[in-house]
């Protein structure tokens, strides 16, 4: 019987690619990577008073301060990816390792609102140089299935506990130094980061990537910064501004045209040939629901311990921290399921995990007691952990090596859309419902009633300027309208975890445990060319 050659291929490259003997320092490095973007996302929040105290932006430029960020890490993330695989992830890495270092000296000393949007704007090109590098990276040094799925465990515990640090770090900074600290202790990492990598990290690329498409970048870049400024700026400021409409038409017709050219090039910048592989579809389609329905907790329960529990900001981060901690230990249980219980039923526990854990947070009052919470936290670290080890896994093993870059960059991107409309949603429907809960007192001044009606902090900030019963009544309102609140958004975010737990049975029934290599760099050269000859 004749072999396919294609399988041939495969089996051959499963079997004989020898491992990396600097790998597990090699993952170090790329989860000090991601920790630094998991904190440097979390951390302006926290630093936002002090800054505005000190170069008085105006309440637009606060607003860019805080977005930018995101906009340029989206906006940049698929052309990154496939920069990557075209130029070599470790060089991509290290010049944005360097990039990201000056530009955290930039922010930290920043004199003008104008000056510190530019230096975040600089902090999310690198940001985006970055993430899709260091899953790559990890991607082609672990070569065995079973290391490679624990690798990535880890790799995704670290990133996700990093997102918790943010708030303690900078708790802790702010308590001592000026709002620019939180920047600057990026530098001696970074500046580590990048001479143990210059030794430590293999370089790998695409052999074969074809010729870069510029009309490709442009129209990537357009279209998905168009549709995350749209979806911003709509959970922000409602559906009805003009630029919401504009932004999202010019972005969704440039994501469309670069759609289409994606399926008539010999090399895309998007390989949509991708998406046919039920495993890669599905677990894309897992994280961007998952993602999506718990996107607002975090925000919530910040504003929860910190306006409606008056704990400051580091208590309120180290309140948080257990969920992040549990699945940074939780994370090897991952590698240990898989040949148990398969990947579908671990995404599905994970997923199961997390709905349940939501409606246990979703049960929050005013005066709840925070060891009802923690177990509820611990169990949605972990449901978080398990879901996000096992589908990064498999998205990143159901693409050739030459193409993980950019496999990397899609899921990457799949989650901040996910993120960026699970809070215009949720936040929305919070922010709705806890309005229309809203019982202010008769005869409460206009000024007050209007803050009230923005915020719950706005109106824990009223009702201390008033005197008397009334200041207490407008608190007291406030907190019982905004916990209600977030049970219906938490509770919500629960069922539709709850069906993506259930869809993930079937979309990703039938991949296997152990995932050997897809068919190589000569194999997708080969595929390219028959889609340009049909």
């Amino acid at each position: 019987m004749t072999k396919n050659p294609k399988t041939a291929r495969t089996a051959r490259t499963a079997t004989t690619t020898p491992s990396n003997p600097r790998r597990w320092a090699v993952l170090a490095i790329c989860c000090v990577a991601a920790a630094l973007l998991g904190i440097d996302t979390s951390v302006l929040n926290y630093a936002i008073p002090s800054l505005v105290t000190d170069l008085q932006p105006s309440g637009t430029e606060i607003l860019w301060i805080a977005d930018i960020y995101g906009f340029a890490l989206g906006g940049l993330l698929v052309v990154m990816g496939n920069l990557g695989d075209r130029m070599g992830r470790k060089k991509l890495l290290l010049l944005g390792a360097g990039a990201f270092g000056v530009a955290s000296v930039l922010t930290a000393y920043a004199t003008s609102p104008e000056m510190l949007i530019g230096a975040r704007a600089l902090l999310g090109v690198a940001g985006a140089t970055i993430m899709p590098s260091t899953l790559s990276i990890v991607r082609n040094v672990f070569t065995d299935p079973r290391e490679r799925t624990t690798a990535v465990g880890v790799s995704g515990g670290v990133g996700a506990g990093s997102f918790a640090l943010g708030p303690v770090v900078g708790g802790a900074l702010l308590d001592h130094f000026w709002w620019g600290s939180v920047f600057l202790i990026n530098v001696p990492i970074l500046l580590a980061l990048v001479i143990a990598g210059a030794i430590v990290l293999p370089e790998s690329r695409n052999p074969n990537p074809g010729r870069l498409d510029w009309i490709s970048v442009p129209l990537s870049i357009v279209g998905l910064l168009g549709v995350i400024f749209a979806i911003k700026t709509a959970a922000r400021d409602g559906v009805h501004e003009p630029s919401v409409w504009i932004a999202a038409a010019v972005g969704v017709v440039c994501l469309i045209v670069f759609a289409r050219r994606q399926t008539r090039i010999a090399a895309p910048l998007l390989d949509v040939k991708l998406f046919r592989n039920p495993a890669f579809t599905g677990s894309i389609s897992a994280n961007l629901v998952a993602i999506f329905a718990s996107a607002s907790l975090s925000l919530a329960f910040s504003l929860y311990f910190q306006v409606v529990r008056g704990w400051s900001p580091l208590m309120a981060g180290l309140a948080l921290l257990p969920g992040p901690l549990s699945a940074a230990f939780a994370a090897p249980l991952s590698s240990a399921l898989v040949p148990r219980i398969g990947r579908a039923r671990v995404v599905a526990l994970g997923l199961g995990l997390m709905s349940v854990s939501m409606v246990g947070l979703g049960l929050v009052t005013p005066n709840s007691s925070y060891w009802l919470l923690l177990p509820a936290l611990i169990v949605n670290g972990v449901g978080i952990v398990l879901t996000f080890t096992v589908t990064s896994d498999t998205v990143l093993a159901s693409v050739p090596k030459e193409r993980a870059g950019a496999a990397a960059a899609i899921s990457e991107t799949a989650m901040e859309l996910g993120g960026a409309l699970g809070i215009a949603v949720l936040g929305s429907v919070l922010t709705s419902v806890y309005r229309s809960g809203l019982d202010l007192p008769a005869g409460l001044p206009a000024g007050a009633a209007e803050a009230a009606r923005e915020s719950v902090g706005g109106a824990v900030g009223s009702g201390a300027q008033l005197s008397g019963p009334m200041g207490r009544q407008v608190a007291e309102t406030a907190n019982e309208a905004f916990t209600h609140g977030m049970h219906v958004t938490t509770l919500a975010g629960a069922v539709l975890i709850a069906v993506a737990a259930v869809a993930a049975l079937y979309t990703l029934r039938g991949v296997p445990a152990v995932i050997d290599e897809p068919a190589d760099a000569e194999g997708s050269e080969a595929d390219a060319k028959e889609l340009v000859g049909r």
